[in-house]
Formats: C-alpha cells, sequence, structure tokens
C-alpha cells in the first residue's frame, strides 16, 4: 500500500522538459571533431549532477582530447543558451501541472540547473512554470547551502523553505514527526542520483527515466518506489491524490 501524499515535488531537466536530447546533442558535436561520442552509459552517470562536476565526469572518459573542464562548459553553455527557449515540454507534464494546481496540492521544482539556466529553460512555457508561483529551488540557489544530488539537500529544502514542511535538515538528527512529514513528499525525477536523493530524504520516489537509460547497467543504491514510462502513465488515486477529471 502507498503512503498518503500531501506534497509533490519535481525535477525539471528531463522529467518536465526535453533538454536532455539538447545535452546530448550539444555535447556530441563538441566531442566530434575528435571522433568521440558520448554514449548513454557515460550520459548516465552525468545525470543530476550539477554542471560541473557532470563535465568532470564525461571529460574522464577522453583524457586524450584538448579540452579542458573551462573550456568545454563555456562551449556548451554558448550552444545550449541558444537551444534553450526552444525546448518541449515532455508528455503527461502539462496535465499533472495544471491537475495538482486545480486541486491545490503543494508543489515545487527542485533542480539542478542554475537560476539563470532555469530561467532560459522556462520563459516560453509560463502556463506551466508559473503554476509553481515562484516556488522553485536551483542547485546554485547558496542561501540553503545545498550538496548536489545525490545527497538529499535540495528536496529538504524545497520541502521546508517553500512548502513550509517540517522536514528537517539533511546535516542534522531529525525527529519522529519529522521523518513523517518527509514520508508525505512524493518526488519525481528521471536521473539515477536523483532517485537515491529522494530517497535519502525520506520522501516515495516516482522514476521516469529515459528509454535509453534502462538499457544500462547500473547498481541500485535505493530503488524508486514506482518506475513510469511517462509521466501521461501516473495515475494520482494510486498515491491518495486526486483523480484526474474530478474537479
Amino acid at each position: 500500500m502507498r503512503p498518503e501524499i500531501e506534497y509533490v515535488l519535481f525535477d525539471m531537466d528531463g522529467l518536465m522538459i526535453d533538454s536532455e536530447r539538447i545535452y546530448t546533442e550539444v555535447t556530441n558535436q563538441i566531442l566530434r571533431p575528435y571522433g568521440k561520442e558520448m554514449t548513454w552509459d557515460i550520459k548516465a552517470g552525468c545525470m543530476g549532477k550539477p554542471q560541473l562536476a557532470a563535465a568532470e565526469h564525461l571529460l574522464s572518459f577522453f583524457p586524450d582530447i584538448p579540452i579542458s573542464t573551462d573550456s568545454y562548459l563555456k562551449t556548451r553553455n554558448e550552444l545550449q543558451d541558444q537551444l534553450w527557449p526552444t525546448v518541449p515540454l515532455l508528455p503527461g507534464v502539462r496535465e499533472l501541472v495544471h491537475h495538482l494546481k486545480a486541486h491545490n496540492i503543494p508543489m515545487a521544482i527542485a533542480t539542478s540547473s542554475r537560476r539563470d539556466k532555469f530561467e532560459l529553460k522556462t520563459k516560453h512555457l509560463g502556463d506551466v512554470f508559473d503554476c509553481f508561483e515562484g516556488k522553485v529551488v536551483c542547485g546554485d540557489d547558496k542561501q540553503y547551502g545545498l550538496r548536489g544530488k545525490p545527497h538529499p539537500d535540495i528536496f529538504l529544502a524545497a520541502a521546508r523553505e517553500l512548502l513550509g514542511r517540517d522536514v528537517g535538515h539533511a546535516d542534522k538528527e531529525c525527529s519522529l514527526d519529522q521523518l513523517k512529514e518527509r514520508a508525505k513528499g512524493l518526488v519525481f525525477e528521471d536521473s539515477l542520483p536523483g532517485v537515491q536523493a529522494g530517497k535519502r530524504a525520506g520522501m516515495s520516489v516516482v522514476w521516469v527515466p529515459d528509454n535509453n537509460l534502462l538499457d544500462v547497467e547500473y547498481s541500485e543504491v535505493e530503488k524508486a518506489d514506482q518506475t513510469l514510462k511517462s509521466l501521461k502513465e501516473f495515475v494520482p488515486e494510486e498515491w491518495c491524490l486526486p483523480v484526474f477529471g474530478d474537479v
């Protein structure tokens, strides 16, 4: 039996928007002159990480090419910034967000993206992202002292600071009441570090991975509570949330 959910936290990249396709295309555009390619087993280790950690992980597989981390990030960001204003929503996102909003379910976004990149990626998708009323934690929000996923910091900060839930802090011992409050949260994620972060936060996690990620061999540290092919498959009433169409 699934727990009764009272609030919902969304990752963004690869979960709400089709940003992973752009990440892949741009990265391989940079690597192509050297005869290299980012395969999905490499990409799986980049997903969900802050950009510096992800870049270091990527380039560790290509020690023979003359690209520094700083140079790679500068070129990558310039190319991506041209494409972010065109990135589309992924299937089921609009319907689910509007449904939760219509039923006043507390929700927030917890993304590893930097704040300026978040704005670039979402400005043209206001009918969805405006539903969050500014309740967004980004990876470079220094006021929260965040460690990157798979640490649970970002989900606990979003629940605590934006939704007013008494979930405690990642680096402090929490009470039984705080553990119960954490268990009322549902996290939507597409990356393995994100799944780990959600589980370590004491919340339930729905994993919506790219199909390519399912073919990658990995060691499961924490298993998601549910795995879906897209958010179109999500059934709210399984989590004690209002039924679609019930207004």
